[in-house]
């Protein structure tokens, strides 16, 4: 089995090193010349949660050659079409692309190469390239699990094939509503990751003063409530039913999972959203395929999204250059917030 990380930056060199610590045999790709050269000649450094040096092989994608049995897709989600067609001529005739993207990616991508070609993957850890060859892991090192399946009802004759090759890193759940697992991981991203890039905060800065965790609050029922409308079943994270302890109906129950919000992310309290670490690097991000799928599915389903709209509104001032990612970006949302 050929497999290959495309797009092996602060997730996939973390990934990478990890499956090839333990014995597994990957390609890391990626089209930064200098940290494809530091891979090759220092080694993969993650550094974070955890410490250790991994040697790797690291290509740029004009170095690919022959076909890969299994690709795992970690590209940004605005440049999928291109590099989806790209990738089609190394992907062998049983091939398949597994995409651990945010969002919802699979659509497009099945649209391409087909659905039985296609696999999806939920991580419910992050990560930060601080430098050529060294990554960041940014989540708790028993947080590193993944959630695999697709949205295709014909099961993949390379869904095993990939769950050891991940599992290679940590353990792997293999879900039958992909969709629900798909929608869990949104709602997290739409809601920690959305507001943290506005307000130019990690996790932890984002949930812990009142007022910013209040928002986060109110994405997550936006989410939830959109979800509902759509007949979207949510799947648990880690084992944990969070959709259950953060929905509320009642100003008690409100009020408790106001309380124990900080308890769900405690793992990742120093993570950097990736919307915020392309911001910081002056490229687009991916909100509109994060918080603009919530948007776009509540005027689907008839639910009102105005928090989201207006992540997706902050977010795409603050890459026209009219706003900066801060805290003083709260003003916009708490008008918003009901009673």
């Amino acid at each position: 089995m050929r497999a290959c990380i495309y797009g092996a930056g602060s997730m996939g060199t973390i990934l990478g090193a990890y499956i090839t610590k333990n014995g597994g045999r990957i390609d890391l790709v990626n089209h930064n010349f200098a940290h494809v050269r530091a891979l090759n000649e220092k080694g993969a450094h993650v550094v974070g949660s955890v410490d250790f040096v991994q040697p790797v092989k690291a290509i740029t994608p004009f170095e690919m050659a022959g076909t890969y049995n299994i690709i795992i897709l970690l590209t940004k989600q605005m440049e999928n079409e291109q590099i989806v067609r790209f990738l089609v001529p190394y992907l062998t005739p049983d091939g398949v692309i597994v995409t651990l993207q945010n969002g919802i990616p699979e659509l497009l991508i099945s649209h391409i190469v087909g659905a039985d070609h296609v696999l999806g993957c939920t991580v419910a850890w992050g990560a930060t390239l601080l430098e050529p060859g060294v990554s960041e892991l940014t989540s708790s090192p028993d947080s590193l699990t993944f959630q695999l399946g697709s949205l295709s009802p014909f099961p993949n004759r390379h869904l095993n094939d990939v769950k050891e090759l991940l599992q290679l890193m940590g353990p792997v759940v293999v879900e039958d509503n992909f969709i629900g697992t798909r929608w869990t991981k949104l709602l997290i991203n739409a809601s920690f990751s959305g507001l943290s890039t506005a307000l130019g905060a990690t996790f932890g800065e984002t949930i812990r003063p009142k007022d910013s965790r209040r928002v986060t609050l109110a994405l997550i029922k936006e989410c939830i409530n959109v979800a509902r409308k759509g007949n979207i079943r949510f799947e648990p994270v880690q084992g944990k039913d969070v959709i259950t302890l953060l929905d509320y109906k009642t100003p008690l129950k409100k009020s408790l999972a106001f309380t124990i919000l900080p308890l769900t992310m405690r793992k990742h309290m120093r993570l950097k959203a990736s919307m915020l670490q392309d911001i910081e690097k002056g490229k687009r991000c991916e909100v509109d395929a994060i918080n603009g799928v919530v948007c776009t599915s509540g005027r689907e389903v008839g639910e009102p999204t105005p928090l989201n709209d207006m992540v997706v509104d902050v977010i795409h001032r603050i890459e026209r250059g009219e706003l900066k990612p801060c805290r003083d970006n709260l003003k916009f949302f708490l008008p918003l917030l009901k009673k």
